[in-house]
């Protein structure tokens, strides 16, 4: 039997808008932890190296993560589960998985752009599931806003109380260094050749801080104090309330920022507790082991026909070989090939504790939101699924490939890449895909292409709106032009409509019939 990890975890994601430096800031952490040698990143998107956590071909032509990948390593005696999250809005189910999966969010804000839509709607999501957020205000080494706008910005658009923990020394573009505002020291940075190495620092007292940058200290001195007298400082239990919010200055392409990020989070950020089960009782982080599956990805090795599903350990200890039970069917399950994740790196895992990410290899039975257990059965809450508001048809361009068709779609359903709505009337040649956003449609016939040969044709439809309803309600939807009643996977019925209009007055007209809104994307 294997020897339990007892050190400490620390399980967070990293939440932004698009281009505001996520995935760098993700690979300018592992570069601190030593986890890789040199960051991936360069300046500008254009000829740049992919990240470790963006490996999808379509990540790295277009410089942006439309997938959520996982990054596990060591710091400072303890262990870090970081999960780099898509952030364009067409991805928000995958970021919604994933945040069911972390007990705290890195929140990145541009220096220059404030708090921006996508931003806003992620940490509308923390709010909803409880999850403590850090604020890192990224891209200091550019022009941006005033940082006492930032703070006022922050406080008026999300409701938490920013509470800076370090404050900048030198204006948005001219980015020296920071103040340390628990030690009152100037930890002074140093850039490296294209930010792709740790940049080096220096810590200082007040007063050789003041001889070394002159009136650039000072201002900082003066903003800490204008901070301090307005209670600005943290308190622990009020961010783990949800109340108030840390925040740091950073520059993530630089490494300017990270080391204190680092620390703080194994200081601040809490440690996985006991979750909740649908049944509304605690599974202490002691009991026996149990996991939930938050996401199942496949193709991340063109060489394999790979499946893999990523799981959080939420109680007990995992390790590799165990037989453990799958709760939807209750069949056993067996994990000898269970993976620690890095990017689309794999390694075999012997054990794996609470907090812990591993990868089910090849579990064609795991589903989105699934548990598997050993000991006393248990569920935990649902993953919500989010509303779509684009709708096409899917059909093979060659219609000799249907069985790989058919595969390709089952396969992407099963991902939550899409949501595949089917009906008799359509049958399984021309099922329609749901979205939140029409790029989900080009990762779809991206992969369609490269992973199972088979090009494919979407034909958009004219529904922007979906309703859940029931089988009571099919005969009075039938007969109202311009709808439509197709089955989810999971067995829900949606009824699509071509705009709000139609859908109240359906709804107005027929008071008895189910029509339920669903989650907002």
């Amino acid at each position: 039997m294997s020897t339990p990890d007892r050190r400490p975890r620390r399980t967070f994601a990293v939440i932004s808008h698009p281009d505001a430096g996520k995935s760098t800031l993700t690979e300018a952490l592992a570069l601190h932890a030593r986890a890789i040698q040199e960051a991936g990143a360069v300046h500008g998107k254009s000829g740049r190296k992919g990240t470790v956590s963006d490996w999808m071909e379509m990540e790295q032509q277009r410089g942006i993560s439309i997938t959520s990948a996982a990054l596990q390593f060591e710091y400072d005696g303890h262990v870090i589960n970081l999960v780099d999250t898509p952030g364009h809005s067409d991805f928000s189910e995958d970021t919604y998985r994933v945040l069911s999966a972390v007990d705290s969010a890195v929140m990145l804000v541009d220096a220059a752009r404030g708090m921006e839509p996508q931003t806003l709607k992620l940490f509308k999501v923390c709010a909803l599931r409880g999850i403590p957020v850090i604020t890192v205000i990224n891209k200091w080494d550019r022009p941006g806003l005033d940082p006492l706008e930032l703070m006022d910005l922050i406080e008026q658009q999300i409701g938490l109380r920013p509470t800076p923990i370090t404050w900048p020394v030198g204006e948005s573009g001219d980015f020296k260094g920071v103040l340390d505002r628990t030690t009152g020291e100037f930890v002074q940075y140093t850039r490296t050749a294209g930010g792709a190495t740790i940049a080096p620092e220096r810590r200082m007292g007040s007063d050789e801080a003041l001889e070394v940058e002159g009136d650039l200290w000072a201002v900082a001195v003066d903003g800490d104090e204008l901070l301090a007298a307005d209670g600005a400082d943290h308190d622990q239990e009020a961010f783990l309330a949800g109340r108030t919010t840390p925040v740091m200055f950073a520059s993530a392409l630089l490494n300017f920022g990270v080391a204190q990020l680092l620390e703080r989070l194994l200081e601040l950020a809490p440690a996985p507790h006991a979750l909740e089960t649908v049944e509304g009782t605690p599974r202490e982080v002691d009991d026996d082991f149990s996991a939930f599956v938050f996401k199942v990805q496949s193709g991340m090795n063109a060489a394999h026909r790979d499946r893999l599903a990523y799981a959080r350990v939420c109680s007990g200890t995992f390790e590799r070989g165990m037989v453990v039970t799958h709760g939807p069917s209750g069949k056993p399950f067996a994990t000898k090939y269970a993976q620690a994740v890095f990017g689309r790196e794999l390694s075999s895992v012997e054990t794996a504790s609470p907090g812990d990410i591993i990868g089910l290899v090849n579990a064609n039975a795991l589903r989105v939101g699934d548990t598997v257990y050993v000991g006393d059965p248990v569920t935990y809450p649902p993953i919500a699924t989010f509303a779509p508001e684009h709708f096409v048809t899917c059909t093979a361009s060659d219609i000799s490939k249907d069985k790989q068709f058919r595969k390709g779609v089952e396969q992407l359903d099963q991902e939550g890449v899409v949501q595949v709505l089917r009906s008799d009337l359509r049958g399984d040649r021309s099922p329609v895909l749901a979205a939140v956003g029409p790029m989900q449609f080009e990762v779809v016939q991206a992969r369609m292409e490269a992973e199972f040969n088979c090009p494919v044709r979407l034909s958009p439809l004219g529904f922007a709106l979906a309703r859940r309803t029931d089988k009571d309600a099919l005969d009075v939807l039938s007969t109202i032009r311009g709808v439509e009643v197709l089955e989810r996977r999971d067995g829900s019925l949606l009824a699509l409509f071509p705009d709000q209009w139609r859908a109240t007055k359906t709804e107005r007209d027929h008071p008895d019939i189910t029509l339920e809104a669903l989650a907002a994307g």
